[in-house]
């Protein structure tokens, strides 16, 4: 028998449980006393900290506080408890202090697995191989520390697009330092790479066409471990992305010869910083031939210079002849698909010859020109019959018409005779 005590129960029961969400909600997703921002917030711009900033930081998405770097006591109201020595308070923290300090953590293999097992933690000991930590160690406060590229307070990740070190901008990161001249006056060293990189081809492919594989700053010069590369190891460092043309300038006579001469491989004809996107007038022997910066009318260089350039001018050519009267025949309604396709063969061939005249070999270029020739000179003549196939239509056509219009002229003249009689 159910009596009222029992069903009082029974709802109490229902009661506590339905409470115990909220408890537990409250509990999980309360929000932990913060001190620190609390009074930083109202501070001026270099010690302001707000509540809105600190939540965008990696770290806090991670559970970390202030005080997993300042240390302190960020649950109490009281200045003298909060920070105080008692509370692992740390004060300041120098610059000089800044990347032992990241790399109390980001250096503990064991402590980072459990935020991401794939972050590496060797980023301190490359700081300490670069230039900026060799000169940090020497005394030089100047530099950069790990701050000054990720921020301090609401550092993200890089794949964060608002990301001082996201590919995309990692250039501006490194220009407030390098292109500040005032900034870099002690160095002795240029301020004009930024700019030069902003009109080259690296920087169009990754901020114009958002390509996130494009070289950026880091990509050739490191990032923790930043060291810019020696006259010896540029090339080295290009061919990490353009494989086969380092292949062929290794097995060139241009390899030693620049090696003889401690030129740079790559940068020598490519420049380094301004690289701009390569054209077939960069070889031969025109006005913006690189080859003539070393070359002279007559000897052996000069004269391959000379016949690469005409092996690649004459596919260019071809191709351009053949895609025109493909585009007439095209245009005058012939099906001309099949041929336009094949003359993609002879686009391979001018890329392919492009990259082969690194071997700086005129039969090795000669050699993959040739296919190009072949395929456009097949569909110039495939363009040919396609308009000559036009004109036949059309011819047979206009007898067509005029036959109709004969016939026509006929009847209207047989009606007449007709409605005459």
């Amino acid at each position: 028998m159910v009596t009222w005590r029992n069903k009082t129960g029974v709802l109490r029961g229902l009661l506590i449980l339905l409470a115990l969400p909220m408890v537990s909600f409250g509990a999980g997703f309360g929000e932990t006393k913060n001190s620190c921002v609390e009074c930083h917030a109202a501070l001026p711009d270099n010690l302001g900290v707000t509540q809105e900033k600190f939540n965008e930081d990696i770290h806090s998405r991670k559970g970390l506080t202030c005080a997993s770097c300042h240390g302190g006591d960020p649950t109490s109201d009281d200045p003298g408890v909060a920070m105080s020595k008692k509370a692992g308070w740390k004060g300041k923290i120098e610059r000089k202090q800044v990347p032992e300090l990241c790399g109390s953590c980001h250096s503990n293999a064991a402590y980072m697995r459990q935020f991401n097992p794939r972050l590496r933690t060797d980023q301190l000991s490359e700081y300490r191989t670069s230039v900026h930590g060799k000169r940090l160690a020497g005394g030089d406060t100047n530099v950069a520390v790990c701050t000054d590229c990720h921020s301090v307070h609401d550092v993200r990740a890089p794949s964060d697009s608002r990301s001082s070190v996201n590919p995309a901008n990692v250039a501006n990161t490194c220009a407030r330092c390098h292109a500040d001249a005032a900034h870099m006056k002690n160095y002795k060293i240029p301020t004009t790479q930024f700019a030069e990189y902003s009109k080259s081809v690296h920087h169009d492919a990754l901020v114009v066409r958002g390509d996130s594989s494009a070289p950026t700053c880091s990509t050739c010069h490191g990032n923790h471990g930043a060291t810019p590369p020696g006259v010896a190891s540029v090339a080295n460092i290009c061919a990490n992305c353009h494989v086969f043309q380092a292949q062929l300038f290794d097995a060139s006579p241009h390899k030693q010869a620049f090696a003889a001469a401690n030129m740079p491989g790559c940068v020598t004809c490519h420049s380094n910083h301004a690289i701009e996107h390569p054209t077939d007038e960069l070889v031969g022997t025109g006005d913006k031939s690189v080859c003539t910066q070393c070359h002279t009318q007559g000897d052996d260089g000069f004269v391959a210079a000379g016949q690469i350039k005409d092996k690649l001018t004459q596919l260019v050519a071809a191709m351009s002849r053949a895609n025109e009267i493909l585009g007439r025949a095209e245009r005058s309604g012939m099906e001309v698909s099949e041929a336009k396709l094949e003359l993609e063969q002879a686009k391979d061939a001018l890329t392919k010859a492009r990259v082969t005249l690194h071997s700086v070999n005129v039969g090795r270029v000669e050699a993959d020109v040739k296919p190009g020739l072949d395929a456009s000179a097949k569909d110039y003549e495939a363009g040919k019959r396609a308009l000559a196939e036009r004109n036949y239509r059309r011819i047979g056509l206009a007898i067509s018409l005029a036959a109709v219009a004969l016939v026509i002229v006929g009847l209207k003249l047989y009606i007449r005779q007709i409605e005459r009689s």
